[in-house]
């Protein structure tokens, strides 16, 4: 069978079943794994097909799908945003001038960054961060340096912790969480988890600001255990299991107003 065949074969397929696996196009086709990936490569690339994780599936489906996932994105990034201003609106209720704090990167921190109105010091390594509070005039902004993380729009090196933050003791430290468990409080990066690691250890009061969703939920790198925390902000009450250690390490939970 010539390629041309197979490819009006496989397309055939796709309109009935949507999408196809590896594995279906060796036995739809009856070919070599190799045949068969020669065969998706040039359905691709001319636009007839998408690939997808072990296969492909048909360009319809995939742009009904993005349509979906990208109404459903949007409605759930709305309603996460009004709950991270929420807790960012309680964080800032603590500040006071003169404060001298750490700012976490996250989208609920860069929330309590556009809410400042003190005389405060801030330190962060968080770009989005900077970029609020650098227009804030009467706010004493300190960016931490080293490398840009292009994905995560953060700072770090190891010079930041050795020497950027060993002289600093702050106020307060304002954290998110990507996982908060009962083990403690986790982040995605190994970097980004190691600075705020060194930040807590130099906070009179540590804040960790995250919305529900994050309860009971681990991540890669550890920061925090729950004895480090004294305040955590959020919009619901944590579940049973995470009520009783927060009390027996002496965390007080706050919750938004609503």
């Amino acid at each position: 069978m010539y390629q041309e065949e197979r490819l009006v074969k496989i397309v055939s397929e796709l309109k009935k079943r949507g999408k196809l696996s590896n594995q279906d196009v060796c036995q739809l086709l009856d070919v070599s794994r190799d045949t068969a990936r020669r065969d998706i490569i040039r359905l691709v690339e001319e636009g007839n097909a998408v690939r997808t994780h072990g296969g492909i599936a048909s360009t319809f489906l995939m742009s009904e799908l993005e349509k979906y996932k990208e109404s459903g994105f949007n409605e759930r990034k709305e309603r996460a945003s009004r709950e991270k201003r929420m807790i960012a609106k309680k964080a800032a209720s603590v500040l006071k001038d003169k404060d001298l704090c750490f700012f976490d990167v996250s989208t609920t921190i860069a929330s309590l960054s556009t809410l400042v109105t003190k005389k405060i010091a801030v330190y962060t390594h968080s770009l989005d961060n900077a970029e609020i509070l650098a227009k804030k005039e009467f706010v004493d902004f300190h960016l931490l340096g080293g490398r840009f993380n292009q994905e995560n729009r953060f700072f770090y090196d190891l010079y930041t912790i050795k020497s950027q933050l060993e002289d600093v003791y702050f106020d307060y430290a304002f954290i998110g969480a990507a996982g908060l468990t009962e083990d403690g409080v986790y982040f995605v990066d190994k970097e980004d988890a190691r600075i705020k690691k060194e930040a807590i250890k130099r906070a009179k009061r540590v804040y960790v600001l995250t919305d529900y969703e994050k309860f009971n939920k681990t991540s890669y790198y550890k920061s925090a255990g729950l004895a480090d925390i004294d305040v955590v902000i959020t919009n619901e009450f944590p579940p049973e299991n995470l009520r009783e250690c927060f009390l027996s390490n002496h965390i007080q939970v706050e919750l938004t107003d609503s």
